[in-house]
């Protein structure tokens, strides 16, 4: 899955791909390297200016009609939380609908079904759209003697893998094919970097559900953290934290 952010402010310059000229040859970059999947958003994934559900659309709509046009096998997936930009972005010839704010709004996921396009499943942990992680705690369930010894530090591993069992279920109920249900831990969503590292740890756990699991690494906070990178020197610690994903 290749990234084209239709932005201007999103964290890694070199993705800020709002002019159409530039993000059509980004996809075309990535088609001919291999990507198969190429995911396009609208607004900044963490706080910013407020980006309105029309210019959302804006951004990204007319944009996903002409890849669809002119990458005929290519895969889109839009990068969004809000039911009305799915829908839109689905008519436009998107496949896939990324929900990276979990269930924010649950309309999203009925329109995916409707239309018949495939949903990215997420966690955030109560987060809400745009805010960024502040000491994130998830507590670690009661256990009885029978169960012990119990690693504490699974509780966030059992708070994704419930919630996105659960959000996938839904997302089968409202007629999203199960192969076209996609799970995603959502590594530095309502995390810190530690829940974040020990998600890539127990990449096996979540692997485990049964959809097809979506492990979405690129240069993100938790690989500046523990390496003590910026932004634009992340690409080692990003293909790192695949490798041992995979």
């Amino acid at each position: 899955m290749a990234i084209v952010n239709r932005t201007t402010d999103s964290f890694y310059a070199p993705a800020r791909q709002l002019d159409d000229g530039a993000a059509l040859e980004a996809v075309a970059r990535a088609w001919s390297e291999g990507a198969a999947i190429v995911d396009v958003g609208g607004v900044r994934a963490g706080t910013g200016p407020e980006v309105t559900a029309a210019e959302e659309i804006r951004r990204v709509v007319p944009f996903v009609g002409r890849v669809r046009a002119e990458f005929p096998d290519l895969l889109v997936s839009v990068d969004t939380w809000r039911a009305e930009v799915a829908r839109e972005a689905a008519l436009a010839g998107a496949d896939l609908i990324n929900d990276t704010w979990a269930g924010h709004d649950p309309a999203l996921v009925e329109v995916a079904g409707e239309l018949g396009v495939g949903v990215v499943c997420s966690h955030t942990g109560g987060a809400v759209p745009r805010t960024d992680p502040f000491r994130v705690a998830y507590p670690t369930a009661e256990q009885d003697e029978a169960s012990r010894p119990h690693d504490p530090r699974d509780a966030v591993v059992q708070d994704v893998v419930a919630t996105l069992t659960a959000a996938a279920a839904r997302a089968v109920a409202c007629g999203v094919p199960p192969a076209s249900v996609l799970v995603d831990p959502t590594h530095d969503f309502g995390k810190n970097t530690w829940h974040s590292l020990h998600l890539v740890r127990r990449t096996q756990a979540l692997a485990g559900l049964g959809y097809p699991l979506l492990m979405a690494f690129s240069r993100k906070d938790f690989v500046g953290e523990t390496l003590d990178l910026p932004v634009d020197e992340r690409l080692e610690g990003t293909l790192a934290a695949t490798a041992v994903a995979a």
